[in-house]
């Protein structure tokens, strides 16, 4: 039977109707996003991709001596694996890649469009790979199952060593406004009874629950280890491929309260002949300057490490202070809703100790003053949010102290044996030491003196700070003493009076930070 041209265009409205009718039944169930429809000003939906395991080489050296070759070989020989290689640039010397691995390139290019590597992940689930590994047939789908089979929500990664020795399990807790993250030896206890519960659950349906036995951690001592997660967490992440990778990983997911799961199979891990002392000297130094990186890119400035040690990142003596010119009594800082970095504290408090030594030594009248007095006063130490600390002295004791009276004397700058930096302030008639020349973290030193004829304190330069008022000299005979920066400091002899005075009633019970015009602690806390 012959079929005419409006027959045919009647069949073909018919079925599109029909399809149509398909997905919006499909949509009312919540699946198929393909089916689905971008919303109008926003990005269409991202399907979840096929499934299966892309493998993606990223912690390499970036010297002759990796095994990338060899690696991507071993995976690309997976049935169905696809195999990324990601750099910043194609690796130098050229390396011959199997035919099938393509090299992912991250860094920008003026002629080219931005790097968009989650278009290049098709795949449901995604496995970062370290140099050196070796594919065992199995493996990633086993990764990949016990992470669709854990209860466990937060549990986003599963991670498997590469090599004889197992990474330890850590804790990990990063704290975004303190600039820290603490790691902590992991107790299993728990995990084991849940992953037991579990196995003894699977006997009995005949599924493979037993897959995922394994440690929950927060992160991984450093040893190699391969990573599987789904594609969508991890270019979720705002540095996705950023090295080093477990470390990076797991910081990030630590802030969104994600753990991995530490399974007890393991990678081979490819037989290299011994470094020379020089390639592993090249070797730690580029680690070292990426995890450096790493840390600056996450705005870490601490890591307390499960020893309780601490290992610092900023604020040495050579290196200016983390932050810039503090506008309206308010460090950038605040503004991202973070509070002072450790490091730059740390080091407010070892410039702090050294002036009220050197001003107590000299016999120079000096007390703790504004913000400073009214942490010490809650805290016994800086206040977490404040940039400088504040110091009043006589003025007439000024020429005791040999460093304030050479540049009483000079009006240039003098630097001390421990590498202090006193100066005249360039705002007025006052005093500053800093840390170093490099690092410009100070201590303020107010110059007060007794006005004639009625006792009260007064002084030159006055900035407009809520604290800056004249006070009575009788907070001050006699001095008294308060605990700040671990050592004793000189203090008016009724603080609290002395900061109700400056800030009003309650300062002490009410914090907040210097300017609530420009920012509430309340938006913070």
């Amino acid at each position: 039977m012959r079929i005419t041209p409006c027959q045919a265009a009647l069949a073909a409205a018919i079925t599109l109707n029909l399809l149509l009718l398909l997905c919006s039944r499909l949509l009312l169930r919540g699946a198929s996003p393909a089916c689905r429809p971008a919303r109008r000003g926003g990005p269409a939906a991202v399907p979840e991709g096929v499934p299966g395991v892309t493998v993606i080489l990223r912690d390499f050296e970036d010297s002759p001596e990796h095994d990338v070759a060899a690696t991507a070989r071993s995976f690309s020989s997976l049935p169905g694996v696809p195999v990324l290689v990601a750099a910043e640039v194609s690796p130098y010397p050229p390396v011959p890649l199997p035919a099938g691995v393509t090299v992912l390139s991250l860094r920008p290019e003026p002629h080219r469009p931005p790097p968009r590597p989650e278009l290049a992940v098709r795949t449901r689930h995604v496995a970062l790979v370290p140099d050196g590994a070796r594919a065992v047939p199995g493996l990633l789908r086993r990764m990949r199952d016990a992470l669709e089979a854990t209860s466990d929500a937060t549990t986003k990664m599963v991670a498997a060593a590469v090599g004889q020795r197992r990474p330890r399990c850590l804790t990990l807790e990063v704290d975004i406004k303190a600039w820290t993250a603490r790691y902590g030896h992991a107790d299993h206890q728990s995990d084991h009874q849940s992953d037991q519960r579990g196995d003894q659950q699977g006997d009995q349906r005949g599924d493979h629950r037993g897959d995922q036995q394994g440690d929950r951690c927060g992160a991984l001592d450093g040893a190699p280890a391969v990573l599987l997660l789904r594609t969508r967490d991890l270019f979720s992440l705002p540095f996705p491929l950023t090295r080093p990778v477990v470390t990076s990983l797991s910081l990030q997911a630590a802030v969104r309260g994600w753990r991995l799961l530490l399974l007890p199979a393991a990678f081979p891990l490819a037989p290299r002949p011994p470094p020379s002392p020089h390639a592993q000297w090249k070797a730690q130094a580029s680690l070292e300057q990426r995890r450096r990186a790493l840390l600056e890119q996450l705005g870490v400035k601490l890591e307390v490490l499960p020893d309780g040690s601490r290992r610092w990142h900023g604020c040495a003596k050579d290196t200016p202070r983390c932050f810039g010119t503090v506008h309206a009594q308010t460090p950038q800082y605040l503004l991202a809703g973070r509070w002072t970095p450790p490091c730059c504290l740390r080091a407010l408090r070892a410039t702090a100790r050294h002036v009220l030594a050197q001003l107590e030594a000299a016999g120079v009248r000096h007390w703790l003053e504004g913000g400073s007095l009214l942490g010490a006063v809650r805290l016994g130490d800086i206040i977490p949010w404040d940039y400088d600390v504040d110091v009043g002295l006589y003025r007439e004791d000024v020429p005791k102290c040999r460093w304030l009276a050479a540049v009483a004397a000079t009006g240039r700058p003098v630097e001390d044996p421990q590498g202090f930096v006193w100066e005249k302030a360039a705002e007025g008639e006052f005093y500053r030491v800093h840390f170093s020349r490099a690092n410009r973290l100070h201590v303020d030193l107010w110059p007060f003196y007794a006005r004639p004829g009625d006792a009260v304190m007064t002084k030159e330069t006055w900035l407009g700070h809520r604290q800056d008022v004249e006070f009575p000299e009788r907070f001050l005979v006699p001095l008294g003493t308060v605990a700040f920066v671990g050592v004793e400091a000189k203090a008016p002899n009724d603080p609290r009076a002395f900061l109700e005075l400056k800030f009003g009633p309650g300062a002490i019970e009410s914090p907040e930070y210097p300017n609530p015009q420009v920012r509430r602690l309340a938006q913070d806390v």
